[in-house]
């Protein structure tokens, strides 16, 4: 049972990882390449992902994975950021799977690992 729960919350936490770490990229190619007739406009938009992804990379690597229940209640920021870009039909890009995966993982992130970050009280 402490192997699976090991386990789950590595997969949990790499789950936030990967989330925030795709931000940080987008953030970095909307500032080096934006591709767009509004550039100034997109680039601070890079600019502002950079910093949400490093923060949410840093909070995942250090507070979360040493269960600190703020930073799973600072990283619930990330599905609902994304089900904003899903239901808003926001950008980046015109098909919106790579936000239901992004949905799905932050959810993952947070839901499973729920009981590390409350555990039950015995007696």
């Amino acid at each position: 049972m402490i192997k699976r729960e090991h386990v789950l919350f590595k997969f949990a936490w790499i789950s936030l990882a990967i989330t925030g770490v795709a931000i940080l990229v987008f953030g970095l190619i909307a500032t080096v390449w934006p591709a767009s007739s509004d550039r100034s406009s997109l680039q601070a938009i890079g600019v502002a992902s950079i910093g949400m992804g490093l923060f949410g990379v840093m909070i995942t690597m250090f507070a979360y994975r040493r269960r600190e229940r703020w930073a799973w209640f600072t990283l619930w920021y990330y599905p609902i950021f994304w089900i904003a870009h899903f239901v808003g039909g926001l950008p980046p890009g015109q098909d919106h799977v790579h936000q239901i995966v992004f949905i799905v993982l932050s959810l993952a992130g947070l839901l499973i690992p729920v009981g590390e970050f409350f555990p039950r009280r015995v007696g």
